[in-house]
């Protein structure tokens, strides 16, 4: 059993799915998406899983909303904090 192709984490799934409903994934770069995605898991806990299909029968729906409102949170917070730090990159660059 090797386990990277057994096993992953659920939110993974919710927080590529919220980044392409935004549209960040046609607007930002490689780098960009990777920082956001690793910014917004560090805020959910882990929800690790063997198949999709698990999470469609076994979750309840409201479990689920509360996932997706979990991963809307995080999504946003990374962002603002990126875009926080692009600004700062920016406003050295021009003093500089």
């Amino acid at each position: 059993m090797k386990l990277d192709d057994d096993i992953h984490n659920y939110y993974e799934h919710l927080v590529l799915e919220r980044i392409a409903k935004l549209g960040l994934d046609q607007t930002k770069n490689a780098d960009y998406l990777a920082d956001l995605c690793c910014l917004a898991l560090n805020q959910v806990p882990p929800r690790y899983i063997r198949y999709e299909v698990d999470m469609a029968f076994y979750l309840p729906q409201s479990e689920r909303k509360q996932m997706e409102m979990n991963v809307e949170h995080a999504i946003s917070k990374a962002l603002k904090y990126l875009d926080e730090a692009e600004k700062n990159t920016q406003n050295a660059t021009e003093k500089a």
